[in-house]
């Protein structure tokens, strides 16, 4: 085992809680974007630009920071990651400009944007016996950060007057307070996390005195492996799958199901509330293996996709919708960590951290083409024919992920 100078558990709960830092600052954004446009008097069009910004970055750094691990260790890109996202908080803080407060998104979509890419690497390499269950924890940390950061900003600008006096002696008083609490947390994680991992066997790079550094070239290489390439495919068809349903699941339910909006918005939480099955599927793929365990949540996403396109004309209500988008949910996050801890199985070590973050841009990629390519088949034909799309796709990876099994 690796953890020689590490407790049990120390690198899985610090760096699960800085992805819950990096998850929490991301969709803190979304819930004020009515609060910048008030302070900036920008449209619409800018914010949903500005925050476009921020998760291109965000994408961009998925390879680099994977790439530069395999050379200095993990440790040392998550602490940087931390600190440049703590910054960029810290930034928003204080009163400036609407260019000054994209510059600092962009900062912080680059400090988090580093950091999954590698503390999957890193979980894998300290927690080899029970990979699947820690990464599963440490995913379902991370979504906890997107629950939590609406109530947090409906609590702060909702704050009763005892509350609002407090904050008003504080930095950015207003809507920017959030950011005042996740910069400083950020620099204390970054801290503990560089004084309780470093000096762990853990924290170095795979390619230290192993030959020279990877370049990416080697990289690439990666995908003249078939079963490589064939996997890449059951991950891009899954985000593509995913993604397209995340953004227009309560239209969807409102315009093609005839469900009021509130029911809709009530049955969209039901995608995010069954995250803690990750903590069961990822225990599950180290004691039965991955593929039984993949095969089984993808076919069950798909189904509950097939079955979603189908409730219109079956006229079944709210409660069977209830039903299939958690029965969605419950396959779609029990793929995730499943996914990740196969693909660090399948990378040769001395490229597991630029290998991964290939897979992730493209991923990623695949998600952020998504909404646009449900957005325009609705338009032309509507949301059913849209929403078909997204079942063929989830349904593609289910089969290419059985054919895998299959010839394992």
């Amino acid at each position: 085992m690796t953890r020689d100078r590490i407790g049990e558990y120390d690198a899985l709960v610090l760096v699960s809680l800085v992805w819950f830092l990096g998850k929490f600052v991301r969709y803190l954004f979304p819930p004020l974007f009515e609060s910048i446009q008030g302070a900036y008097g920008v449209s619409n069009a800018t914010v949903g630009t500005a925050f476009t910004g921020f998760m291109l970055v965000y994408a961009l750094l998925q390879f680099p920071s994977g790439a530069v691990a395999d050379r200095l260790g993990p440790v040392r890109v998550i602490v940087a990651g931390a600190l440049v996202a703590g910054a960029g908080s810290l930034a928003v803080v204080f009163d400036a400009p609407f260019a000054a407060l994209v510059a600092a998104m962009l900062v912080i979509g680059a400090g988090t944007g580093v950091h999954k890419t590698v503390s999957v690497r890193l979980i894998a390499r300290v927690y080899p016996a029970r990979t699947g269950r820690m990464l599963g924890a440490h995913d379902t940390l991370g979504a906890m950060g997107g629950v939590a950061a609406p109530a947090v900003v409906v609590a702060v600008l909702s704050a009763p007057p005892a509350l609002a006096a407090v904050l008003a002696r504080l930095p950015g008083a207003d809507w920017r307070a959030p950011f005042l609490l996740t910069g400083v947390l950020a620099v204390g994680l970054a801290a503990a996390t560089a004084v309780r991992l470093s000096g762990s066997p853990a924290a170095a790079g795979s390619t230290e005195g192993d030959g020279p550094d990877p370049d990416t070239r080697e990289y690439l290489r990666l995908f003249r492996n078939p079963r490589f390439s064939a996997f890449v495919l059951v991950a891009v068809g899954f985000s593509f799958a995913h993604n397209g349903l995340v953004a227009f699941l309560p239209l969807y339910l409102s315009e093609a199901a005839d469900l009021a909006t509130s029911t809709a918005n009530l049955l969209y939480s039901l995608v995010f509330a069954v995250t803690f099955v990750q903590l069961v599927t990822g225990d599950l793929s180290d004691r039965v293996g991955r593929f039984p365990v993949m095969v089984g949540t993808l076919g069950l996403a798909a189904a509950a996709l097939v079955a979603l396109v189908s409730l219109p004309s079956l006229g079944l209500g709210a409660v069977a919708a209830a039903v299939v988008v958690a029965l969605f949910g419950l396959g779609s996050h029990g793929f995730q960590p499943v996914r990740s801890a196969y693909l660090m199985e399948l990378l040769p070590e001395r490229l597991a951290g630029g290998g991964l973050g290939v897979v992730r841009t493209l991923l990623m990629g695949a998600g952020a083409l998504a909404p646009s390519a449900v957005g325009i088949v609705a338009d032309a034909v509507g949301f059913r024919p849209a929403f078909a799309l997204l079942a063929g796709s989830m349904g593609l990876a289910a089969v290419v992920a059985a054919g895998l099994w299959l010839t394992e």
